[in-house]
């Protein structure tokens, strides 16, 4: 009989790790980990808005400009969006295959025929269907300006402004970025568990890190178009 080896089928290392649950795990804790890091940088450029609309637009600019000559114009951007695209497939593909794999796993029905879930996983579950919902209308309204019909092209602080002036505008937002600190808070320790970061000693410490970079963004994030409600930025 011939072997893995002779017929040349042995799956790959990576195929292998991808097809455990500690592979999908991993893959969601670092994908997850990507799309912290650009969160946290997009939320330090969106709070340059307070210092004015010649700053944050010149700061939008020097982003489509950024590396020339020896980068074309937007070619950054496109960078960052392909290498965000990845993250978010491989977060979302891992995610639905782990809840897949979770309910395989059940030998019998729980009672009532649903499972009770706790509130971490229903908060991560509802919460990521809201910030995926939340990222198509927020590339509608301020990338291509689809659903924002006062904003001008070329005129970043003007079209958040524009945004934020409405009530639809400022409900979304608002309510995407509660559900995304509230999906930070849970992920960031489902993905130090994980990682195997998480120790007896550091709990605590990795528990406020969690719950800091939680508030910290949403509170970044929704200062913006609550300066905007408020005559702070207009």
């Amino acid at each position: 009989m011939a072997s893995a080896t002779d017929t040349g089928r042995r799956p790959s290392s990576l195929r292998v790790l991808w097809r455990s649950t500690i592979g999908k795990k991993t893959v969601m804790a670092v994908s997850g980990g990507i799309l912290l890091l650009y969160l946290i940088v997009h939320m330090l450029g969106n709070l340059k808005i307070f210092a004015g609309s010649t700053s944050f637009n010149e700061y939008a600019e020097w982003l489509r400009v950024f590396g020339e000559p020896a980068l074309g114009e937007g070619w950054l951007l496109w960078v960052v969006r392909v290498v965000l695209l990845t993250a978010v497939i491989a977060h979302i593909v891992a995610a639905w295959q782990l809840s897949r794999l979770d309910i395989r796993a059940r030998p019998v029905k729980y009672a009532h025929g649903r499972r009770r879930a706790t509130y971490a996983t229903r908060t991560m579950r509802w919460g990521g269907v809201i910030i995926a919902l939340f990222v198509v209308w927020h590339i509608l309204d301020l990338t291509t300006g689809h659903v924002n019909p006062l904003g001008e092209e070329g005129r970043p602080y003007e079209n958040v402004v524009a945004t934020f002036s409405t009530w639809y505008g400022n409900t979304i937002y608002i309510v995407a970025m509660l559900a995304l600190g509230l999906h930070i808070r849970h992920g960031f320790w489902s993905a130090a568990q994980t990682l195997g970061v998480n120790h007896p000693r550091r709990d605590r410490a990795l528990k406020a890190t969690a719950t800091g970079l939680a508030v910290a963004l949403t509170v970044g994030f929704v200062s913006v178009p609550i300066a905007v409600m408020t005559g702070i930025v207009s």
